[in-house]
């Protein structure tokens, strides 16, 4: 099971580096990078706000931080989410891990998954649901009816107030929350997922080494 499992996991980092250069591409060819005249003093207050979700204890928060513009739906994201895990685990103190919400509307059930998530983030579970969605994004991911009903039944396995947790999901505050983080993406060029930002810069790696030394460099400096 553990060489299946290692294999799997190799798989998934590979699908990352291709997917990652191919969005990387595409955001360089249409100019997602260059910034916009009156957007500069901006931008930064629209990557990370005071109420961005942190991964980890604030305990391990550090001096650089890579912000991740993502979609639970996305296979991209999915196959990057074990990178960053490691990288949380090599950086743990140095460097602040931040999600943004980012659904992709032709993603049916995209909107879905990061309400669920911000709905369990308003019970202090906002990293046991994240993991949770990506987990069993197989199970889930690509369907064209609604998985509310099963993202409510991990809502109960990772011990959940319902009653609280349904009452987030219905409330438009809960969606408003993840459109916001949408809308700042947009405004920041984001045209796919995953899109990291490093210390307030869009990252432009060619390769998974690429991608780590870009962020040893900013811990070095």
């Amino acid at each position: 099971m553990t060489r299946r499992n290692s294999l799997i996991s190799a798989v998934l980092i590979a699908a990352f580096v291709v997917v990652l250069g191919v969005v990387l591409l595409a955001s360089r060819d249409s100019g997602a990078d260059a910034a916009e005249p009156g957007k500069t003093s901006s931008s930064s207050s629209r990557l990370v706000r005071d109420n961005s979700h942190r991964l980890g204890s604030p305990a391990l928060d550090g001096k650089v931080t890579l912000v991740e513009f993502l979609d639970f739906e996305c296979e991209s994201c999915r196959a990057a989410y074990p990178v960053v895990e490691d990288l949380r685990k090599q950086y743990a103190g140095k460097v602040t891990f931040v999600l943004r919400y980012y659904p992709i509307p032709s993603h049916k059930n995209a909107m879905n998954a990061a309400i669920a998530v911000e709905a369990a983030a308003q019970q202090g579970k906002l990293e046991p649901m994240y993991k949770k969605m990506y987990e069993t994004q197989s199970q889930w991911g690509e369907k064209q009816v609604s998985q509310a009903p099963a993202f409510r039944g991990f809502a109960q396995q990772l011990g959940l107030d319902l009653t609280a947790y349904d009452k987030a999901v219905k409330d438009p505050a809960t969606k408003a929350r993840v459109e916001l983080d949408r809308g700042d993406g947009q405004y920041l060029g984001v045209q796919g997922t995953p899109t990291f930002f490093l210390n307030g810069k869009q990252l432009n790696p060619t390769s998974l080494d690429d991608f780590r030394a870009s962020i040893d460099d900013a811990v070095k400096n």
